[in-house]
């Protein structure tokens, strides 16, 4: 039987509750029978602890509840809720948080029961993330010691950074604008999911997931980011896991050398380099917010391409430092604040030296005994002269060319013919 929406949303409401509750005891198999009510029980505690946050957000949920069910439409046109039948939905509410008895369940609990089963089997091992060590991006140096190539694997272009060498008032707003209850919750922010909630009924942008530092660690490193509620149900379960096994330092010194900032640069300490010409400890607080507000979107508000948006990000991840306590409160300002200074960029490129690289990762294998130089970011100093690598590579492929044509080996192949001298030849003739 292929499972309706509310069977999907209650098995995630079942992954969330015992996250929520009892983040030492998640259970991922249950009986289909034997265990109803046991899970009955999980999601009224589930629930039961959402109503506190709520009441702490200051969110009438029974008003919430009663403006979707009196104008259903109005949220019609949002993906989030798409395909919920708002009637059941309160019905499942009645049962679940308020204990009534109702004449007919919204929910099988044998269905829910079957797809948390299916989602929650085989999860990935969340101690694979305890000391991991990212590829890096090495540097290759000429003979006068300026830069050559740099070598790094495909969407891996960082510079691991230690925690202590990022400023912590960097990381109070990476923190401000992503997760902003990190040091609070323990995998799983209830009050940011209600946020991304209301604010999901509010809007029919794109939608918010209210994903903590840890879940975004998970999704990237171990489950996925497919749109799925298995993958989300999965997400929460090894996230809390993630939690009792790194410290928060781990999980956030992960995080800022992992995320992607654009400019080509992923982690913190190249995008420092990338944007503003230095390295990530010698960051202000506005260029490390600047950077903390391209993680939702680094194309989208990119400062290069979309100045506007990225003033406004900033703007954004200012107030929620200010809020924190981080900065002094001061007085409304007028207009937005203005972009810190960027250095111009330009991507890498080069067209010579390819097998020279390649022969480097073969000697530093062979002689230094390093099995691969994006496993690190290495500084390798090479005899390598650019001008003459250039006259060689030039010289040999002219060489090769004339060879193959004395040797008849290279004949000509064009089109056969001329489309357009063909019409004019035709149209001379009319």
């Amino acid at each position: 039987m292929m499972e309706t929406i509310l069977v999907k949303i209650f098995a995630t409401a079942l992954a969330l509750s015992q996250v929520a509750t009892t983040p030492d005891a998640v259970v991922t198999r249950f009986d289909r029978v034997r265990d109803q009510e046991q899970v009955a029980q999980l999601l009224h505690a589930g629930c039961t602890h959402m109503r506190k946050s709520f009441d702490i957000e200051d969110i009438n949920l029974e008003d919430l509840i009663a403006t979707a069910l009196d104008d259903p439409l109005a949220v019609g046109d949002n993906k989030v809720f798409r395909g919920i039948n708002f009637a059941d939905l309160q019905t499942a509410y009645r049962e679940f948080c308020k204990n009534e008895n109702v004449a007919v369940p919204a929910v099988d609990l044998g269905e829910v029961i079957d797809f948390y089963n299916k989602a929650a089997a085989d999860l990935p091992d969340h101690t694979k993330l305890k000391g991991m060590e990212l590829p890096g991006a090495s540097v290759v140096l000429d003979r006068r010691g300026e830069r050559f190539a740099e070598v790094f694997e495909e969407n891996q272009r960082r510079v691991w950074v230690p925690l202590a060498d990022i400023p912590e008032h960097v990381q109070k707003a990476f923190i401000a604008a992503e997760d902003h209850r990190f040091y609070q919750h323990k995998s799983i922010d209830e009050r940011g999911l209600i946020r991304a909630f209301i604010s999901n009924l509010a809007s029919s942008r794109r939608p918010q997931g209210g994903s903590t530092i840890t879940q975004q660690i998970v999704k990237n490193f171990l489950v996925g980011d497919d749109l799925t509620y298995e993958r989300k149900i999965r997400e929460m379960i090894v996230a809390s896991r993630v939690e009792q096994t790194l410290s928060k330092a781990e999980i956030l010194e992960l995080y800022l050398n992992s995320v992607y900032l654009g400019r080509g640069s992923w982690g913190i300490e190249l995008a420092a380099r990338s944007y503003f010409g230095k390295p990530a400890k010698e960051l202000t607080l506005e260029e490390g917010a600047l950077l903390a507000g391209m993680t939702k979107g680094p194309n989208y508000f990119n400062p290069d391409r979309h100045p506007g948006r990225a003033q406004e990000r900033l703007a954004y991840v200012l107030s929620r430092l200010r809020e924190d306590g981080v900065l002094a409160a001061e007085p409304p300002a007028r207009g937005l604040p203005p972009l810190p200074a960027l250095v111009s960029y330009e991507r890498p490129r080069r067209d010579i030296g390819f097998h020279f690289v390649d022969q480097i990762a073969r000697e530093a294998k062979s002689i230094a005994g390093i099995e691969a130089i994006t496993a690190n970011s290495y500084t390798v100093r090479s005899t390598i002269s650019p001008p003459l690598q250039r006259a060689v590579e030039e010289a040999l492929q002219e060489g090769l060319s004339r060879y193959e044509r004395s040797t008849g080996r290279i004949q000509f192949r064009g089109a056969e013919a001329n489309l357009s001298q063909s019409m004019k030849t035709h149209r001379s003739r009319e």
